[in-house]
């Protein structure tokens, strides 16, 4: 019976790290930029992403493995849950956790280095002229990479000789927990230490971009319908547009007759006039292409099906803004409660015995938690959840050195090494918010989960007491128990275990780690305020940088019929198709002005196209 239920909760996750896999490859093809993606960022990308999701959500399975091993009814071990069975699922768990943890720490400071000094290494010019061979960049890669085995080499170093700290274990003698935790063997302490380091500088991170960008998150959803409709934008552009090639009329009909032409302020307007015009005839084919304009009937039904799910996308926005509200009160009175009621506060980084103060979000898990795998669904929900802020908080904020923008990240338009760069923050911040989940959101659930014990006496000192007949005697685990027979029964999980031994045995990592939740929560409501009264502004700038950099890449079509449309649409790339629109003879005779052969501004007066002339090219 044991190996059935076992088995299944591995099946289950199984089933998580398909979608995991599914969700890894949209976010990286999602942000890669088309044009420039290479096989071995996009595979590093990937496979980083798909272990530190993995990481976070073996959590589930951890408790789900070890509250199977008890009654929940009588607060006992069931039959077969043995000490060796229960011995053999925590090595499992461990082996599986390890293993991740030291997959994610490799990734993020080796092999992700290494690609991204590959990547900068290669030289087209070089390689075509055989001046550059494979060997080379290995070398060079490699060469840029040994500081990062360096510091890998001494967080080990510095986690296997760094003395334990046995002050909690001295004041709290009488709780074998705290001995439980402190661990003396080297190899564990050293991989416990370098994670610390990595979870305390993704906590950095994780307060920086996560918090801003969970407060982001819903308020983007809720103000997500378009700041102007593409009938609205094709017509106000319009209309702009003939404003625009009137005025140009009228200062050109000045120019007739002259001889010195037109004067210096008129000639500035002008030139001014036709830069407006060419963007104004992108902000035309845009509005165009939004609205259907020359696609097939399955492009338009989609354009129209996205209008009409845009209420339900508002009420989902809505929806997820009281669950980041529950959040955010779930963190702050976890915090609270550690502050008061702590065992030892600063010297084991505020560990939490026991739960006081009600969690509704710990309350939900721990209740969800009694029917596998409805626990697991609210748990990949809020892992995603944060995952998804992580995203929008590096899109919205950039890769920065304090004032300086290194690279944005945008949909479609990210290069490679800013994806390197992007994959490097999310595995740290992903660390942290293992961190958050586990110690701050829901301490209970993810130490014992659903798991209760008899609180009786025991007549014998390894033998568990009975509550058949005593059912409200059974009471919930927990790390302060007074009752010695709990420690038969309550198994806690391996994670919480890993991570409160962080806390424990190096204490100014917890302290960081906790404080800064705060900065969290301070963030989080800063930003959530400010953006909750703010009212989006249409960007044309910004829409407009958007559109010249699409029609350089050749990636905006035509507003005329396109042929192939379909397969346009899939390869972002419009071909065979001539841009009949610019230059076309208007109802009047008069030429689009404003636009050369191929988008380029055209000189005022010129014969090769422009405001400057009466005829198309």
């Amino acid at each position: 019976m044991g190996l059935i239920a076992t088995s299944l909760i591995w099946v289950a996750y199984a089933v998580c790290l398909a979608i995991l896999v599914f969700i890894a490859g949209i976010f990286v093809f999602i942000y890669q930029k088309p044009g420039e993606r290479v096989a071995s960022v996009t595979i590093v990308c990937f496979v980083t992403v798909l272990a530190l999701l993995a990481t976070v959500l073996l959590m589930p399975v951890d408790i789900a493995l070890t509250s199977a091993t008890v009654n929940r009814k009588l607060g006992a071990k069931k039959d077969w849950a043995t000490p060796d069975a229960v011995d053999n699922i925590k090595m499992q768990l461990k082996i599986v956790y390890y293993t991740l943890y030291s997959l994610d720490a490799v990734l993020c400071l080796l092999v992700v280095p290494f690609t991204y000094f590959w990547y900068e290494e290669y030289d087209e010019v070089a390689t075509d002229e055989g001046q550059q061979t494979i060997g080379s960049r290995l070398w060079g890669a490699f060469k840029y990479t040994i500081a990062f085995i360096v510091l890998v080499l001494a967080l080990f170093l510095v986690g296997f000789f760094v003395p334990v700290a046995k002050k909690a274990r001295d004041e709290h003698k009488d709780l074998d927990y705290f001995k439980d935790l402190l661990t003396e063997n080297h190899g564990e302490r050293a991989l416990t230490f370098s994670i610390g380091i990595l979870i305390t500088l993704g906590t950095i991170l994780y307060c920086i971009y996560t918090a801003p960008g969970l407060a982001l998150l819903p308020l983007t959803l809720i103000k997500s319908a378009p700041m102007i409709s593409a009938p609205q934008l094709a017509a106000s552009t319009s209309s702009q547009l003939a404003q625009n090639r009137e005025r140009q009329r009228q200062l050109e009909g000045r120019n007739e007759g002259r001889e010195g032409g037109l004067d210096t302020r008129d000639q500035r307007e002008l030139e001014s006039l036709v830069r407006e015009e060419r963007t104004l005839v992108r902000r035309e084919r845009l509005a165009a292409e939004n609205s259907g304009e020359g696609h097939n009937m399955l492009v338009r039904v989609w354009l129209k099906m996205e209008a009409v799910f845009r209420p339900i996308k508002l009420i989902a926005g809505l929806l997820l803004l009281v669950v980041t509200l529950i959040i955010f009160a779930s963190m702050l009175i976890t915090c609270i409660d550690k502050i008061k009621n702590s065992v030892c506060k600063a010297s084991c980084g505020y560990l939490l015995g026991h739960t006081k103060i009600f969690n509704p979000i710990n309350w939900l898990m721990t209740l969800t938690s009694k029917i596998f795998p409805i626990d697991y669904i609210l748990f990949l929900f809020l892992t995603l959840l944060f995952f998804s802020g992580s995203v929008v908080g590096i899109a919205t904020i950039g890769i920065r050195f304090l004032w300086v923008t290194l690279f944005q990240i945008k949909k479609g338009k990210t290069s490679p090494n800013a994806m390197l760069m992007a994959t490097v923050m999310l595995t740290l911040m992903t660390l942290a918010l293992n961190y958050s989940l586990a110690m701050i959101v829901a301490p209970q659930y993810a130490t014992f989960g659903p798991q209760t014990f008899c609180d009786r006496p025991s007549h014998h000192p390894d033998q568990q007491p009975d509550c058949s007949n005593h059912r409200k005697a059974v009471k919930l685990c927990s790390e302060r128990t007074e009752n010695p027979t709990a420690k038969l029964v309550c198994t806690p999980s391996v994670a919480s275990t890993f991570l409160n031994r962080i806390t424990v045995n190096f204490p100014f990592l917890g302290v960081v780690d906790f404080w800064a939740q705060f900065a969290f929560l301070g963030i989080f409501m800063i930003v959530f305020l400010v953006m909750l009264f703010r009212v989006p502004k249409l960007d044309e700038e910004s829409m407009d940088d958007d559109l010249r950099e699409a029609e350089e890449e050749g990636l905006l079509a035509s507003t005329g019929r396109r042929f192939g449309a379909t397969w346009q649409d899939i390869t972002g790339r419009a071909k065979g198709v001539k841009r009949a629109d610019y230059g076309a003879m208007g109802e009047d005779g008069a030429a689009d002005r404003g636009t050369g052969d191929h988008g380029e501004e055209a000189p005022v007066g010129s014969t090769n196209g422009g405001a400057g002339r009466d005829t198309n090219w």
